[in-house]
């Protein structure tokens, strides 16, 4: 067992910012998802600005998926093994030389697209390391009975920098192009590093068990088959967010249905974090637990439910406030998800159990923008869109009979694997 970089003292329930180190965790983290967001943004505006093909929005998820279905398993057996941080500090070491090869490129017009695919590949590969460490550290920061609030003030910081990231995004590149806006990502990426080097780990990590990596790996699997909660939880939004969808879409939808330039579209890409800030702030003061499975469905319903609005909208307050309530239950939907799986996972569990995770969720992120360029491709960008979120209904609809353990879970101890 491995030995913590220092130690935390011990604060009152109540004083989740008191703990050492948790105020620089999210400070880095903060950083590193603006960074990541104003990026998305204005990648996905600058391929389809270059090339004005649907289908090109659809390699810039599968640059990013490939590489992370291929490692985020040896990664979450890694993490499991290894200290948790110094993996997560060399990731997001690498994104920021990713940021950087974005700005050289920047200058070399439609000739540099084959090399931002390039890019994208190296980036799925950062993340494939950064995102279940994340999820593996955190809980190793705070205490136990802090978690689930933790988790709450985490998301909710996070979206702000999901709001600020698209519109600061889109209007950085209106006004100085690709050359200041990855400039921006660069030097955030790297101040987040810096923060993150300065957070102190007040437990141990637990060695995963002995014999070969395909072992370990079994192990993790036949723990996430052999619990219906986390398997119920992760797979719901894994289909839900695959096939219903719409964010890679919006580039499309900025130029061709709503006709608004970059500004618009970070605006679009703001719509949806606002509103689940504003959801955040709520779960952060006021957490629930009680009837936590029935929510999560409810949340996702709601989340199908909005999608759809804006996939038949031609006004773009319509399609900003159809976005903010998609982004208000996806909020709720991720807090509750968030913390049921890690309530569920033991400690030396945690990091091939978030790799799994990561690894659904990356499939419904890049995976769906892969499946959303490719709709709008063939049917167009609205017919694509209304499909996507009609089959999001109908997967609720099909998960609340398959899993009902989950949809019965009252309280987060419920799904407690000790």
């Amino acid at each position: 067992m491995s030995s913590p970089s220092s130690a935390a003292p011990a604060v009152p329930a109540s004083s989740i910012y008191r703990h050492a180190g948790f105020t620089h965790f999210l400070v880095a983290r903060l950083l590193a998802v603006l960074a990541t967001q104003i990026q998305a943004v204005v990648v996905a505006w600058q391929v389809y600005d270059l090339t004005r093909e649907p289908i090109a929005l659809a390699y810039v998820g599968l640059a990013q998926f490939i590489p992370m279905l291929l490692l985020l398993l040896p990664a979450g057996d890694l993490i499991d093994r290894f200290s948790r941080k110094p993996i997560l500090a060399a990731s997001w070491a690498v994104s920021t030389v990713c940021s950087a090869s974005l700005w050289w490129l920047s200058g070399h017009g439609s000739a540099g697209v084959t090399g931002i695919y390039a890019v994208l590949v190296l980036f799925g590969c950062a993340r494939a390391f950064s995102a279940p460490a994340l999820q593996s550290l955190l809980p190793q920061i705070v205490p136990r009975e802090q978690l689930a609030q933790a988790l709450a003030a985490n998301s909710m910081l996070l979206r702000v920098a999901s709001i600020g990231g698209p519109f600061l995004g889109g209007l950085l590149y209106a006004a100085g192009g690709g050359a200041l806006t990855y400039g921006v990502c660069f030097a955030s990426l790297g101040l987040g590093t810096v923060l993150l080097l300065r957070v102190p780990v007040a437990r141990a990590v637990a060695v995963a068990a002995g014999g070969t990596i395909w072992q370990r790996f079994g192990a993790g699997i036949r723990f996430i088959r052999g619990r219906p909660i986390i398997l119920g939880t992760i797979s719901l939004d894994l289909f839900a967010v695959l096939l219903g969808g719409v964010v890679a879409l919006l580039p499309v939808y900025a130029h061709e249905v709503l006709h608004v330039g970059p500004a618009g579209l970070g605006a679009l890409r703001s719509a949806m974090a606002a509103g689940e800030v504003v959801t955040g702030l709520y779960l952060a003061t006021r957490p629930f637990d009680q009837h936590v499975g029935r929510r999560m469905f409810w949340a996702v319903a709601v989340f199908g439910m909005a999608n759809l609005v804006f996939s038949l909208s031609h006004w773009f307050w319509l399609s900003l406030l159809a976005l903010a309530v998609a982004g208000a239950a996806d909020m709720v939907s991720m807090y509750i998800r968030g913390a049921l799986v890690q309530f569920s996972t033991p400690d030396d569990m945690r990091g091939r159990v978030n790799a799994v995770n990561m690894l659904f969720i990356g499939s419904s992120n890049e995976l769906g923008e892969f499946r959303a360029g490719t709709a709008a491709h063939a049917l167009g960008a609205v017919p694509a869109a209304v499909t996507g979120a009609l089959c999001t209904l109908g997967i609720v609809a099909l998960w609340s009979r398959l899993f009902p353990r989950l949809r019965a879970v009252d309280k987060f101890e419920e799904a407690s694997a000790g």
